[in-house]
């Protein structure tokens, strides 16, 4: 599990546009449980213009297809869902497609705390990480509330980047 202090973002993020910096890389942000959190913990860091290209806060399935050209047969009765690795790794695809980025973070879960279910309860996030031909995606199952859930995914996600890109 992550470090969610509240301290660990700021430093995250650090590090991360260091190596972004140093590599002359882009970032993008598809967001949907965490609405923009992740956008807003980047640029929340002066500079961040210089590596952040974009964020898509797609919290609506309608949005996930519209703007990150996620295919609409993940959504059908039977299908994965907005909250599955197919979605996810569909969501990186798109912000990648649809920006200057070459980097590009995706997450999709259900923060609660309503909306759970057997299969997916509340906690569940998928997130997904693409970097040239390479593109991860990880289940998690974080503990807490909504704030600490999303929290933990916004982490989680900062976390994810900066192991892909080989800190």
């Amino acid at each position: 599990m992550p470090d969610v202090s509240p301290n660990s973002i700021p430093d995250l993020v650090a590090r991360l546009a260091q190596r972004l910096t140093a590599q002359g890389l882009l970032i993008a942000t598809a967001e949907s449980c965490t609405g923009g959190g992740i956008a807003q913990a980047l640029t929340a860091r002066a500079g961040s213009s210089a590596w952040f290209d974009t964020g898509f806060v797609t919290y609506s399935n309608h949005a996930k297809q519209r703007l990150l050209q996620v295919p609409e047969s993940l959504f059908a009765p039977g299908a994965p869902g907005a909250v599955s690795e197919e979605t996810v790794r569909a969501m990186t695809a798109g912000a990648i497609a649809n920006s200057a980025a070459e980097l590009a973070v995706a997450v999709s879960g259900i923060a609660g705390p309503d909306g759970g279910s057997d299969d997916k309860p509340v906690g569940t996030v998928w997130i997904a990480w693409q970097w040239r031909d390479q593109t991860l995606a990880r289940r998690f199952q974080f503990a807490g509330d909504r704030e600490e859930v999303r929290h933990a995914t916004v982490v989680a996600a900062l976390e994810g980047c900066l192991l892909l890109i080989g800190e």
